[in-house]
């Protein structure tokens, strides 16, 4: 039997205060994410849903530090120094951003950005990268894209900025990709065009994703697997239709009660 893309396990991660203290917020995390297989973290804000993921890229504020293992490939992620780690992040593991604007650089095209990766981890010239970049925001259905990679991001909707997330995290192809709470600043029909994309180019890819979410809708319409995490703890794992259905936490049943049900005409009630 292979050997799991990600294996986590026995993951803490502590903050240190102004006092010298230090406090939890993760607590004991564990799972292990197959190749090309899908897992969903959901829980409401402060569940420390998005600080796991950033423990995985290796993005912790200095303030936090992390014990535990975080198996990538066999690699324990978390012995590596921030050098490996730089070689690792868009080459083997991407990530999208929840607000493409902060990950953006607004002083550079969005085209030379996607291209950026590509000439720093493949050594292509930037005449060919720029051309990838151009494929790629095709790929993602920004239409007219040899022209909008000559754009500034704060010249283009939430929604596109987002494709270019997305553009920029598929670049090199990594064998995982990390989505964290990917549609939610976006209205619902730009959602699920988002949602469609992730969807068809992770497959077309055979990339592993990690979605982060507070939306169990999001979830479930994405995701083979399910991680139920709440104050920094790992609530429940499971089949994502076993744990929608049939959830095995108190608090996972809790939090599927909190969602809003709809009448027959979609209104929410």
């Amino acid at each position: 039997m292979s050997a799991p893309l990600l294996l986590v396990k026995n993951l803490d991660v502590t903050i240190q205060l102004p006092d010298g203290t230090e406090m939890p917020i993760l607590d004991d995390i564990a799972f292990t994410l197959e190749k090309g297989a899908t897992l969903g973290v959901v829980g409401e804000s402060g569940s420390g849903k998005s600080l796991l993921a950033l423990a995985i890229m290796g993005l912790l504020p200095p303030v936090a530090s992390a014990t535990g293992d975080i198996l990538f490939e066999g690699d324990d992620l978390l012995g590596k120094t921030d050098e490996a780690m730089c070689s690792i992040r868009g080459n083997r593991i991407g990530m999208i951003f929840q607000e493409p604007m902060t990950a953006l650089n607004p002083a550079m095209t969005v085209g030379d950005q996607i291209a950026e990766g590509l000439v720093w981890h493949l050594g292509l010239g930037w005449q060919d990268a720029r051309r990838e970049a151009v494929d790629l925001l095709e790929q993602v259905r920004i239409t007219d894209a040899a022209r909008r990679a000559k754009t500034y991001p704060h010249e283009m909707s939430g929604g596109q900025r987002q494709r270019v997330g997305i553009a920029m995290a598929l670049a090199l192809k990594p064998a995982l990709l990390i989505a964290d709470e990917p549609t939610t600043a976006l209205d619902v029909t730009v959602q699920a065009e988002i949602l469609d994309i992730l969807d068809d180019l992770t497959r077309e890819y055979g990339m592993s994703l990690i979605l982060v979410s507070h939306d169990l809708g999001v979830i479930a319409r994405m995701c083979e697997r399910t991680l139920v995490m709440y104050a920094g703890r790992r609530m429940e794992e499971g089949r994502t239709r076993d744990v929608l259905t049939t959830p095995q936490d108190p608090y996972t049943r809790r939090l599927i009660g909190s969602v809003p049900k709809r009448r027959p005409g979609g209104e929410a009630r």
